[in-house]
């Protein structure tokens, strides 16, 4: 796999034989699942919300034997001679296969479940009854690969993706596609840090050095995933599952009446709640009661939690664009062109537009808002942008500094006021805080912020991997996602650590599925964070352009997570129900909690964007226990909370088959065991998996 040209370099099969294949065991996918391949001769989903295979001349169904727990093999139909051993069906379709096989097109494509395919080619004459073993070990085993290729060139993971998992294709394309990943979601690194400082009472010069900690957090916690997680090339940073419940905590009661080091005096709260909540999911993870809770978690589930995450921030988004609406507007414009209506235009082999639209966006959008700044647009006569506002006497200045400060581009000062280095220290903020009613918050965001790696974990590895992980993998790589939380509450990033939903995108878009290019990248990622001008740089992105931007980032989240039903029968009412009750009441009951006692005339002491996170002090539920009426109201508002408990009980309770649930198939441990290739994918490095080869739950 270290061969660094793509195009000569044999693939294997997508399920590589095992040396002896009388030690491998029949797969039992059908009986867990209860698959019926169809081959619909149609682009579009068919009735059960499968997805269908392009249309193609028809070939001998692969139709399986649920008593036998594998797919019949179709008949062969390589020469006269077996052709004869054919009933008179098949014989008839001779013609249009070998017309086929002319083409170039593969002889046996199994669809199976989860939305995948594999395909097996012909070998060579003389190889001809070793090809017939290989192709019905192939068959029995066909739950890996995507199945439909889009115009992203999202597809098959052997026919579309330029570097596999374990690919080393030299330093020059490892470091430029590397940079790449980190790019193209620079939005979700950067953007949490930009709301929840200012929200803390942070100067921007804090702000800088929460982006540079980021930073710093993300490459060291991406290299402890990639080799002693999940092993998959996935990001971890700032998930924007933390970003509600911080500013829920952020806009306590009990915080509303600090003056002096308000900032400090929340971010330690906030580390104290990080760091628990955190523990909490590694202990889910080590402890082996995740391979148990993911029996629960299917696509059903993930589908409408991971969407609640981007719809509950709707009252942020556009309200805060209408501040300068002009920039906002052009923004969000910008991105969306990029990314819809460019997204096929290639430069030098990269869809450029496609990959990078929102760094590009936010470059164009910056370079015109410091073009008006600098022609006057936002001059008025006697107003100055550096005396706040209860200090101007005139009323002409007091009606245009809001717009003075959200459309002005040189109105912040963190980039001349941030160092040229700086290395981010653990407890740089001070001792964190510890609250149990907090705490205990952060536990159940923890839990959700796992429903949406397992989701990723799934993709990811259909993508770039031999097959998917083990139950035991899954675990390690949660365990390892609270381990790296626990790190990132040390260092003060504000937000625990997670699997970056949008990576998956990226992976797709790029074909770069190795995890060394993710690792040098990561690598990257720590040295930038030690040039303290970076964050600077970073933290003076204009406020209305962030909102710009997570219009777009939160819309993205939404579709991603909605993207999880194609592996489940998106067109069944079972589901069309769950979904749809879950997204409504995702929205319905928070709001119920956000409203409660607020009278029309109530004056709060936040802006209104940030009113819906103060439910904890008017909330419903009132008790004699104040911490239990904090948790209980503050978690009956989040969006992805009540989702994910709507989900996950109707999804479980509700009779329906494996297939029409989408249940994610997770490779077999004793199978992986005897894969080769699926021990090198998830093996964990400097035989450090030796030592840990007792504890079977986290492990393969």
């Amino acid at each position: 796999m270290s061969n660094s040209d793509p195009k000569t370099r044999p693939r294997p099969g997508p399920w590589p034989p095992a040396p002896d294949s009388s030690a491998m065991p029949p797969s039992s996918w059908a009986k867990r699942t209860g698959f019926k391949p169809k081959f619909s001769g149609e682009t579009n989903a068919s009735d059960s919300g499968q997805i269908s295979l392009p249309p193609k001349p028809r070939e001998p169904e692969a139709k399986p034997d649920l008593e036998a727990g594998r797919v019949r093999p179709a008949p062969a139909v390589n020469g006269d001679a077996e052709a004869e051993k054919l009933p008179p069906s098949s014989v008839k379709e001779q013609t249009v296969k070998k017309r086929r096989d002319s083409d170039g097109v593969p002889k046996s494509s199994v669809p199976s479940t989860n939305g995948q395919v594999t395909a097996t080619t012909v070998a060579p004459t003389a190889d001809r009854a070793s090809h017939q073993r290989r192709t019905s070990r192939h068959e029995e085993v066909i739950d890996v690969l995507p199945q439909t290729v889009d115009d992203d060139g999202i597809g098959s993971r052997h026919s579309h993706m330029k570097y596999d998992l374990r690919d080393s294709p030299g330093l020059v394309p490892i470091g430029l596609y590397g940079i790449q990943h980190y790019i193209s979601i620079v939005g979700s690194l950067i953007l949490i840090p930009l709301v929840i400082v200012p929200a803390m009472g942070g100067t921007q010069e804090d702000t800088s050095m929460v982006v540079s900690t980021v930073l710093f957090m993300t490459g060291v916690s991406t290299l402890l995933h990639t080799n002693f997680g999940s092993r998959l090339p996935l990001i971890q940073g700032p998930s924007f599952v933390y970003l509600a419940p911080a500013l829920a905590i952020i806009n306590s009661s009990e915080f509303q009446g600090l003056n002096g080091n308000k900032f400090k005096h929340i971010m330690k709260e906030l580390q104290g709640a990080i760091i628990i909540g955190s523990a909490f999911q590694a202990f889910l993870g080590y402890s082996g009661l995740m391979s148990l809770l993911v029996r629960l978690i299917n696509p059903v589930v993930v589908s409408p939690t991971i969407a609640a995450v981007g719809l509950s921030f709707y009252s942020y988004g556009f309200p805060l664009v209408g501040s300068c609406i002009e920039i906002g507007a052009v923004q969000i414009l910008v991105v969306i062109i990029f990314s819809l209506y460019l997204r096929k235009i290639s430069v030098l082999g990269h869809r450029i537009f496609l990959i990078y639209a929102v760094p590009l966006g936010l470059a164009i959008t910056w370079l015109a808002a410091f073009l008006l700044t600098e022609a006057g647009a936002y001059n008025y006569k006697g107003c100055d942008i550096n005396i706040p506002a209860s200090n101007m006497i005139s009323e002409h200045c007091r009606k245009h500094v809001s717009r003075m400060k959200h459309c002005r581009v040189d109105s912040s000062h963190a980039l001349k006021s941030s160092p040229w280095f700086r290395f981010p220290y653990p407890l740089q903020w001070g001792t964190p805080v510890f609250h149990w009613k907090m705490a205990l918050v952060m536990c159940v965001v923890s839990l959700i912020s796992s429903v949406d790696s397992v989701g990723s974990y799934h993709a990811s590895s259909l993508l770039v991997a031999s097959r998917p992980p083990t139950p035991g993998v899954l675990s390690r790589g949660i365990g390892l996602e609270g381990l790296a939380g626990v790190l990132a509450g040390l260092w003060g990033t504000g937000t625990g650590s997670a699997t970056l939903t949008e990576n998956i995108h990226t992976i797709a878009v790029t074909k770069m599925g190795s995890r060394r290019a993710v690792e040098l990248g990561a690598c990257m990622m720590i040295v930038l964070s030690l040039v303290g001008k970076v964050g600077g740089f970073l933290a003076s992105i204009p406020e209305v352009m962030v909102a710009g931007l997570l219009c777009y980032m939160w819309a993205m989240l939404t579709a991603l997570g909605l993207s999880n039903l194609r592996y489940s029968e998106a067109g069944s009412s079972r589901n069309i129900i769950i979904v749809g009750l879950s997204l409504f009441f995702s929205l319905s009951i928070p709001a119920y909690f956000q409203q409660y006692g607020i009278s029309p005339s109530s004056n709060l002491s936040v802006p209104s964007y940030f009113q819906p996170y103060v439910v904890a002090s008017h909330g419903p539920i009132h008790t004699k226990y104040g911490g239990f009426n904090y948790a209980l109201n503050t978690l009956f508002s989040l969006h992805m909370v009540v989702a994910f408990l709507v989900a996950v009980i109707l999804d479980n309770t509700v009779p329906g088959s494996k297939q029409e649930r989408g249940v994610y198939v997770w490779s077999d441990s004793e199978s992986a065991r005897r894969e080769p290739d699926v021990t090198k994918d998830y093996e964990l490095p400097f035989r450090v998996g030796r030592v840990f080869r007792w504890v079977k739950w986290v492990g393969l």
